[in-house]
């Protein structure tokens, strides 16, 4: 297109002197027009015509759409040039008529056309490893310089022979490459007039997609309901499209197929054996199209489809079995009959294995009644197996089978076995001596059958019932008989002592089976032992132990041994007797220990089992464990003899323990009994219930306490109210109701008085408990503290001996069977929550020791201090009795029931009077654990002592009832 760039306009006139028209011409147009218009004007009269003529001298017409001829008025004309281009320049002719006369005048225009991009696209695409055209035309006149720029640099096209600028400005570039792709810039220059110009143009250049399988064959299953992923890669530019097809059918995601969103994965669903074959995956852009093959192998897991069962006849000539398999790869086929596998080229005259594609035989000659059974068909290849299994039914002649003889006494019964083997099923028939039995003249026989065995029941009353007896088997196949025999069993031969071991008081006896049984087993053996010369002492043992040791022996002693085997006919020969002398007194065998997880999984019960004792009593066993993977023992635990297990709770979760235990006697300590044993791994979830008890939760448990708390306090209250008339329930009753409290002295006095001279054994008794009771007992024989079985003395004043009476407990007295927090004489630390549980024998009773009271003025004067306290004989040790240590003034801590007057000899006390507390020597016998407690210098006395004591009782038992609910909720 052309513009205009300056609009000129002239007017030239003329004359009409006379006949001549000079003429004047007008001017010559230089510029860029789109548009312009000139004037044509008469100098003297009016023009009556005026016409204008283009450069070719045609006349210009008035409707011609580009130049338009107007006249203004009767002198003017205008020619007007629309879009006026390079085309329109030349000589227009002005022509102006008048009657006969005619003017002329000319005008030159002269156009020169701008810098004008006629096309240069952008963006221009090309494929890489093309020769790029870049198109940029440019007009103007004269004609333009051009220039090509690139990343902001002039193309040197003589540095690079791959750039080259064509003849009509367009840009060249061979073999266009990615890293050719950017902006250009097409300059063009007018030197002439200094104008320039310029486009940018966006080259793009596109790669060829490049393709690559992920797998190129991939292997599926068929008819298992799998699918196959078959993927492929795709590079290029722009991005590629991917699609995919199978026989030259494009795949589009459906029931069948699947394509993930840029179509690189392809999944085939639910592969079948049609599915088998290349896929074809296509990468596609705009510089082309590379395309990639992907095998899909489909195999097909074996399958049996013909397998029958057979039925042939004992000595038949063969039979065949047949088993057909389909699969792909092509499935090996084998067959297997109790153990035994059959394969192509197995070497058995007898058995014969033919295989062929699908198809296997397997041929069975000279046909046995032991080839009856199932027989197992495997189909198998590369991915996976088929068994299915056929019955083989042969058809046979009776066999009968088992041992021929059977042995028994007279008058004990005894059953003959006649076992059958036929097919079909046998008829079987007993005979002795030609008579089939059960017969009229016998009586001492019975038949039992089941349908393999018939019995016969045999009683012998004489020596004619012993001998041959005859069982014959009938079915269509034939007949088979067989001879049993009943022999008469006698009583074993004697058994061979091989060799005694002596302990100090066992011996462990190894002995050799007599080498006649007597045709029935042994069931008992009778060991014999004395000292040289005196009776025999004897004891029998069951066949089954194995070992036989005898026991209570007595240390470095010389005894004589025999032994006789016993059977169901009785007891065989002794053997010859075999002397052997003990060991001297010395220390316990090693206990043999046996372990047993508890219901939970971090409890253990060790037991052992006793061995011998080394010729002395046993006097306890000494128990300790340790995690192995540390180096620390737990404290020892002492456990009296008698004892038979040990509990050992609140172990460590999913930990390895190392157990020892070891018997003590008075020569020493025996070997350790070791055990390892690695607790279960630590629940993720706590069980609703366990031991068949439901599990109580925190919020239960303190429900519990609360209500147990409330309902003690109830009691005491009660109990306070009706014995003392004191209590939140007699304040009540003496605030509300009216009724008398405890201040009416002069009633109150005369009650204390009768009181106290009463016979004390008549009094309400009463449990007074102190904190020291928690505190266990250290090493050293100091007090033991008491518990509900120890016995209670009774008070004795301060003139008395000051000795503390001792109570000789048996062992077996504190060895209740009762679990409780275990403390030995190595006193563990408080902190230690093993729990123990120890078997022991019933406790024995044990008399409480007396001492007679003393009735002086001085112990009559005062009742509450602190030497009227009754003496109570500690609890002496599991082990040995620790002697107590003396005292002048002991107060030990008391347990059970005490009898305490409720006033003194003057009347009735003050409501609390101090009591002096305990010397040093005091203070160390109430030290049992840890610094001595102080000194109970708060108690009172007053007609309400035993309430308060009840009070004192139930103060100092609610930490150990909160401790023990917890425990049983645990």
């Amino acid at each position: 297109m052309f513009y205009l760039s300056l609009l000129v306009w002239f007017m030239f006139t003329y004359r009409l002197l006379g006949e001549n028209c000079p003429v004047y011409c007008g001017y010559y147009l230089y510029g860029f027009l789109v548009s312009f218009f000139t004037l044509c004007s008469s100098v003297v009269g009016d023009a009556k015509d005026i016409d204008w003529y283009d450069p070719s001298g045609e006349r210009i017409l008035p409707n011609r759409p580009d130049i338009f001829v107007s006249r203004s008025d009767e002198a003017t004309s205008t020619l007007t040039i629309y879009h006026a281009n390079v085309d329109n320049a030349g000589i227009y002719k002005c022509v102006a008529k008048n009657g006969d006369k005619e003017a002329q005048a000319t005008v030159q225009v002269k156009i020169f056309q701008k810098i004008t991009f006629q096309s240069a696209p952008s963006p221009q695409e090309f494929s890489e490893g093309d020769d790029a055209d870049i198109i940029c035309d440019v007009v103007s006149s004269p004609p333009p310089a051009i220039i090509w720029k690139h990343k902001g640099s002039k193309i040197q096209v003589a540095k690079d022979v791959r750039f080259r600028i064509m003849g009509n400005g367009h840009l060249q570039i061979r073999g266009i490459k990615k890293t050719d792709e950017g902006m250009y810039n097409c300059e063009a220059r007018v030197m002439a007039r200094g104008e320039i110009d310029f486009r940018m143009i966006k080259v793009v250049v596109n790669v060829l997609p490049t393709i690559r399988a992920r797998q190129s064959e991939v292997n599926a299953t068929a008819d298992v309901g799998n699918s196959a992923l078959l993927a492929c890669d795709a590079d290029g530019f722009p991005e590629p499209t991917v699609t995919w097809a199978h026989n030259n059918i494009v795949l589009e995601t459906g029931d069948k197929y699947s394509l993930n969103e840029d179509g690189s994965e392809l999944v085939i669903k639910d592969v079948k054996k049609v599915d088998e074959g290349d896929y074809t995956c296509i990468a596609k852009n705009k510089a082309g199209e590379k395309a990639e093959e992907v095998s899909l192998n489909v195999f097909v897991q074996p399958k049996i489809t013909y397998l029958n069962n057979q039925t042939a006849s004992e000595f038949d000539e063969k039979v065949i079995l047949t088993c057909e398999a389909s699969g792909d790869p092509t499935p090996d086929i084998s067959w297997s009959f109790e153990n035994r596998v059959f394969t192509e080229g197995h070497l058995d005259r007898n058995i014969v294995v033919r295989s062929h594609a699908r198809v296997s035989s397997l041929t069975l000659k000279n046909v046995q009644f032991t080839y009856a059974g199932q027989y197992l068909c495997t189909a198998n290849n590369s991915i996976g197996q088929d068994n299915q299994q056929m019955y083989l039914e042969v058809r046979y002649a009776p066999k009968i089978l088992g041992p021929v003889t059977a042995y028994t006494w007279e008058g004990n019964p005894a059953n003959i076995s006649c076992e059958v083997e036929a097919h079909p099923g046998a008829s079987v028939v007993w005979f002795r001596d030609g008579l089939q039995l059960p017969s009229a003249n016998v009586t001492n026989t019975k038949i039992y059958n089941t349908p393999t065995i018939s019995y016969l029941e045999i009683t012998p009353e004489s020596q004619n019932d012993f001998g041959s007896y005859n069982c014959t088997a009938t079915n269509v196949m034939g007949t088979e008989s067989k001879e049993f025999l009943l022999i008469q069993a006698e009583v074993p031969s004697s058994p061979e002592i091989q060799q005694v071991e002596p302990f100090s008081s066992t011996a462990v006896v190894e002995f050799e089976e007599p080498d006649s049984m007597g045709g029935v087993p042994i069931i008992k053996y009778r060991v014999e032992w004395r000292l040289p010369g005196q009776a025999w002492n004897g004891r029998v043992y069951d066949a089954e132990e194995g070992e036989i040791t005898i026991v209570d022996l007595k240390p470095e002693t010389t005894y004589e041994v025999r032994m006789s085997a016993i059977n169901g006919k009785g007891e065989g020969e002794r053997s010859p007797a075999s002397t052997f002398k003990t060991e001297p007194v010395r220390e316990p065998s090693a206990p043999k220990l046996e372990v047993k997880v508890q219901n939970r999984g971090n409890s253990l019960k060790v037991n052992w089992i006793k061995q011998d004792d080394g010729g002395s009593p046993i006097k306890h066993y000494l128990v300790r464990y340790k995690a192995k993977h540390t180096s620390h023992w737990k404290p020892e635990i002492r456990l009296p003899n008698g004892s038979e297990y040990v509990v050992l709770s609140g172990l460590d979760w999913n930990t390895e323990y190392e157990i020892h235990v070891v018997a003590e006697n008075q020569q020493g300590k025996s070997e350790p009994g070791i055990l390892s044993f690695r607790t279960a791994i630590e629940p993720t979830t706590i069980p609703d219930a366990m031991d068949g008890v439901s599990g109580l939760g925190t919020g239960a448990i303190v429900g519990i306490l609360i209500v147990v708390f409330f309902l003690l306090l109830v009691g005491v209250d009660v109990t306070c109210y009706f014995l003392n008339k004191c209590g939140l329930l007699m304040c009540i009753a003496v605030n509300f109701c009216g009724k008398a409290g405890p201040g009416a002295k002069s009633k109150d006095i005369e009650e204390g008085k009768a009181a106290f001279t009463k016979d004390e054994s008549k009094e309400p008794i009463v449990e007074v408990r102190t904190e020291e009771e928690h505190i266990p007992n250290q090493e050293g024989g100091g007090p033991t503290e008491p518990n509900e079985t120890t016995p209670l003395t009774e008070p004795e004043p301060a003139a008395a001996d000051t000795t503390s009476t001792v109570v000789n407990l048996l062992p077996s007295t504190a060895t209740n069977s009762v679990t409780e927090s275990f403390s030995t004489a190595h006193s563990s630390p408080a902190s230690e929550s093993t729990m123990l549980t120890t078997s022991a024998s019933s406790p024995t009773k044990v008399a409480p020791a007396k001492s007679s009271p003393q009735n002086s003025p001085v112990a009559q004067s005062s009742s509450v201090k602190a030497n009227t306290q009754p003496d109570v004989g500690p609890l002496v040790d599991l082990s040995d009795t620790p002697k107590v240590p003396h005292s002048s003034n002991p107060i030990p801590p008391v347990s059970g029931p005490v009898s305490l007057p409720s006033a003194n000899a003057d009347g009735l006390q003050s409501q609390c009077d101090p009591v002096k507390a305990p010397d040093s020597t005091q203070n160390k016998d109430l030290q049992v654990d840890g610094p001595a407690k102080d000194a109970p210098n708060a108690l009172c006395t007053d007609s309400t002592t035993p309430a308060q004591n009840e009070y004192e009782h139930f103060h100092f038992h609610i930490p150990q009832l909160v401790t023990s609910i917890l425990v049983a909720s645990q």
